[in-house]
């Protein structure tokens, strides 16, 4: 302000010159409020709630771990306090030096105009005190118990500063814990029930500052995931998981006018788009490093749609007209022996190897994406996958599926039956057709196919894995073409997008992973690795299994005693001689408690276990699982596989020359198979170990797969009366 004199009021100039020094280290309102219900958030509001009605307006020392927001903790005190109305300023102690001028002001000024003068009797927030030079911390410490303080550099008069004082710390300082009071912030992984109300908040807030017409839901399945996850950065990483969940969410609409934007952003986030760091990860070894040729081959789309369309949607109709126009027993039809002798076996044998990559040239799904094409050029979208826990639903669907396939193979005889393989063949295949049309990419694939479901599972054991880099993608990607498809970026080529809609990042194991290498050829910054790993590594005691999987086990251990229902129940007097002949009720209602058997058994052991303790026993014993599953199929296999080519010229009749055959000998078959059995009960008692780690558990662990072993060889030991052929 100027007097008539045009000369400047002292005391005016004095006011500018503090609110300029003030300006930058002012703090204007709060975040956020305390969030959570858990006994941790009340204590905590608590104690805020007590700081902000101290009559004292005494110090405060609010201590956490980094990312917690103990700054706005104080912010929360300072203006719920009578004090609200007064100037709140931060300085952080790190950078004050030896003699905390910034602070305390020169000794040639006499401290007049310093920070502390400046701020009156308003609030001063001294952040990371732990990390103020140790000359510093007698003067902090000083200033802390009584307010008062000296200038630095100099000797000047003792002041007294008639604010109100908060300070932050990331580690413990007993000397001044004594002088203030002491609210400690407990980290985001002790209170993991507020996780789900943090992650809500956090969507409402920045979904708005991004241009969100109204904030999405997210799903209880993703708050389940993430309460497996420490967060080491608190607060400050959920704040940046939220951020690159929701620009990831919209980043293929910023294109799209504003009213385009409000119709099509999703209504629930989808569960994909949540991925933390992955976890650190031993024994891995890039093939891709290795043979840097070998990844450009791989992720050629040449190569994949000439397999895919130009061979295996095919040769996929060419052996289903083999089934229903050749003969029908497996003797005498090539097709029925490709089926049963060949693919299962050889499938079963691939599981520990290349994990799902059969799913990858499904010919199953390869007619589901071509009906996907050709509805979508004749104008047809279909919708987007139903966000949220679709496993909670979907699992029970894909289970009971299952059993009931496994219900036909049997009573129906399908292993001898080429037409009825056929229709085995058409039906998933009609269901993969009806999940193309209906939702987008490979719904069916992931969530309902049954074979796909089985794939997913013993993709668990494998020795491949295809993930990606997740501190590269959060920090050099903004496409997300692996993820959602889009046009070429540098040396990514244009996809559609992950078919099982999964960012590479975000998987925790194999099960939603087809090894299509859709995200290899998409990702711009080669952050996508196929690398070899040891075999079950994706079996951690951490691991949060998807819903209803745990049925889809049980139902693939009901398909064994199913098989050999007669050495399990054909002593029951109304047991038929056979599930091919006869009254079909009986034959359905034996061959339905033979299935059920396993489930019997695991729920029995519920008053022995607990619920995750029995689920996680499922999980140790898939190996064995898979290994009796081996040993089932592969009688069929040796003794029939090598005669291939004389079944698929046998209606040809004599004029045919003797061909080459093979089979194996019976004794040869049974060392297979205990083999096998061996190899799977060796397995199951590393996991055992790994997911059971209390002693006396594991030996119970121990016992349970013994028993499991010695009961399935002798289950799927075929003599050699019966042995095929």
């Amino acid at each position: 302000m100027a007097d008539t004199g045009g000369s400047t009021d002292p005391a005016v100039a004095s006011q500018q010159a503090c609110l300029l020094k003030l300006a930058p280290h002012l703090l204007g309102r709060t975040r956020r409020g305390v969030v959570g219900s858990s006994r941790y958030a009340e204590r905590l509001r608590e104690a805020v709630r007590r700081a902000a009605a101290d009559p004292e307006a005494g110090p405060v020392l609010i201590s956490g771990e980094p990312g917690l927001g103990k700054d706005n903790l104080a912010a929360l005190i300072h203006f719920g306090s009578p004090r609200r109305r007064r100037l709140m300023a931060r300085i952080d102690a790190a950078t004050l030096g030896d003699d905390g001028a910034a602070l305390f002001g020169s000794g040639s000024s006499g401290g007049d105009g310093s920070l502390l003068d400046c701020l009156g009797d308003g609030a001063l927030l001294i952040d990371n005190l732990d990390r103020a030079d140790p000359r510093l911390r007698p003067q902090l410490l000083e200033l802390l118990r009584s307010g008062r303080w000296r200038a630095a550099g100099a000797e000047s008069p003792e002041r007294h500063f008639s604010g109100r004082l908060f300070c932050t710390t990331e580690s413990a300082l007993p000397e001044f814990d004594g002088c203030a009071t002491v609210i400690r912030v407990p980290p985001l992984r002790v209170r993991r029930q507020d996780l789900g109300e943090w992650l809500r908040y956090g969507i409402r807030q920045q979904a708005r500052g991004l241009g969100w017409s109204r904030p999405p839901q997210v799903s209880e399945a993703v708050v389940k995931r993430l309460q497996s996850h420490d967060f080491p950065g608190n607060l400050r990483e959920l704040e940046g998981l939220i951020e690159r969940a929701l620009r990831q969410s919209a980043a293929d609409l910023i294109a799209q006018p504003s009213t385009d934007q409000a119709a099509t952003l999703p209504a629930t986030l989808p569960d994909e788009v949540f991925w933390t760091g992955s976890r650190a990860v031993r024994a891995r070894f890039d093939l891709w490093r290795w043979k840097p040729r070998l990844r450009f081959v791989m992720r050629s789309p040449r190569l994949w749609n000439a397999l895919l369309f130009g061979l295996v949607s095919w040769v996929f109709v060419l052996v289903n007209l083999w089934l229903w126009q050749g003969p029908q027993d497996r003797a005498h039809n090539g097709g029925l022996n490709l089926f049963w002798a060949w693919w299962w076996p050889l499938i079963l044998l691939g599981y520990p190897l290349v994990g799902r990559l059969w799913c990858s040239f499904c010919p199953f799904m390869v007619w589901g994406e071509i009906s996907q094409r050709l509805v979508r050029a004749c104008g047809w979208r279909p919708r987007p996958w139903p966000r949220g826990d679709s496993d909670r639903w979907a699992a029970p669907l894909l289970a009971a599926g299952f059993a009931l396939i496994l219900l036909w193979e049997e009573v129906w005889n399908l292993e001898n039956t080429a037409w009825l393989s056929s229709c085995l063949l058409l039906v998933i295949t009609a269901g993969a057709v009806l999940g193309s049309l209906t939702f987008e990419k490979r719904f069916w694939c992931r969530h309902l196919c049954p074979v796909g479901g089985m794939n997913g599972l013993f993709a668990k054991l494998s020795i491949l894995e295809l993930r990606a880099e997740a501190g590269t993608c959060s920090g050099s990607c903004s496409t997300y073409g692996c993820f959602k498809g889009g046009p070429a970026v540098g040396e990514g080529l244009a996809t559609a997008g992950c078919p099982l809609g999964t960012h590479p990042a975000h998987l925790a194991d194999n099960r939603d992973c087809v090894l299509c290498l859709t995200c290899a050829a998409a990702c711009p910054h080669r952050s996508v690795q196929l690398r070899l790993r040891p075999p079950a590594a994706d079996l951690q005691r951490e691991m949060e299994p998807p819903a209803g999987e745990a049925g889809l086990i049980l139902v693939l251990a009901g398909g064994i005693a199913l098989h050999h229902w007669q050495r399990l129940l054909g002593w029951l007097p109304l047991a038929p001689a056979s599930l091919q002949d006869g009254l079909l009720l009986p034959r359905l209602a034996i061959g339905a408690l033979a299935m059920a058997m396993p489930s019997l058994l695991f729920l029995l052991s519920r008053p022995l276990l607990a619920a995750r303790q029995r689920r996680l026993l499922l999980y140790a014993l898939l190996p064995l699982l898979w290994a009796l599953l081996l040993a089932r199929h592969l009688p069929l296999g040796m003794a029939e596989a090598g005669r291939v080519l004389t079944v698929s010229l046998a209606p040809l009749g004599p004029a045919v020359p003797e061909l080459p055959a093979w089979s194996a000998d019976p004794h040869v078959i049974a060392f297979c198979q205990s083999a096998a059995v061996l190899l799977g009960l060796v397995w199951a008692v590393v996991l055992i170990r790994r997911l059971w780690p209390a002693p006396r558990l594991q030996v119970a662990g121990l016992g349970v797969a013994l028993l499991l072993a010695a009961g399935g060889r002798w289950l799927v030991a075929a003599p050699a009366a019966l042995m095929p052929g």
